[in-house]
């Protein structure tokens, strides 16, 4: 089959295949599960899929090598491990650079950082749902970290966003913030900060009047 194009949420166009037999797109026949496998770990890995495929670009040959190549290379300059406190560290310096009006630093920083909490949950929800039923205490660690990896990824996209809005490039940050609305729930702090953005830039037009906790 004949490769497509399609656009990343910064912007980046890359080449993804019609089909692939490693994942399952939505409306196509689901696989057949092994008796061994719960519905609670099926039903994490569905989330894990929802979440990270529609905006992870599929990669093939010296595309994919070179990014693993830059990602590795960024994570170790922090001084620390691949995990939270790693992505916190990219975090901090594109902060460091938007300060310093290096907002081109900053996004570079702010790019790695958003792919690297979106690989960390990934992982963490995988591993929840593989001990599941089996250890209580991995899935409760595993589930508390995918937590704090979605936090990040929250954090990152709203920075990125502001940085687009910055630079005159609304459009780019349409599609951070309305996956920010969808992973957190309107009703969440962060899904109404990202609404009003997206009110903000006029890509949506009616407000939405969040109902006070106990309303």
């Amino acid at each position: 089959m004949l490769p497509r194009k399609v656009q990343t949420p910064l912007g980046a166009s890359v080449t993804r295949p019609f089909a692939s037999a490693a994942l399952r797109l939505p409306g196509s026949p689901r696989p057949v599960s092994s008796p061994r496998l719960s519905r609670r770990a099926s039903a994490c890995w569905a989330a894990a899929l929802v979440l990270l495929l529609p905006a992870t670009p599929i990669l093939t040959g010296g595309a994919a090598r070179a990014q693993a190549q830059d990602e590795i290379k960024s994570l170790a300059a922090t001084g620390t491990a691949f995990d939270i406190n790693a992505v916190k560290t990219l975090v901090a310096r594109g902060d460091a650079a938007v300060a310093a009006g290096n907002l081109t630093e900053a996004r570079r920083h702010y790019d790695q950082a958003r792919d690297a909490s979106r690989r960390l949950l990934g992982f963490y929800r995988d591993l929840s749902g593989a001990f599941r039923g089996l250890d209580a205490r991995i899935p409760r660690e595993m589930d508390e970290k995918s937590r704090q990896a979605l936090e990040l990824l929250v954090q990152t996209n709203m920075r990125l966003a502001a940085l687009f809005r910055r630079q005159s490039q609304p459009e780019v940050a349409v599609p951070l913030l309305v996956e920010v609305v969808k992973v957190m729930s309107p009703s969440s702090e962060q899904g109404r900060k990202a609404y009003q953005q997206l009110l903000e830039i006029g890509f949506v037009s009616t407000p939405y009047n969040a109902v006070a906790p106990g309303g």
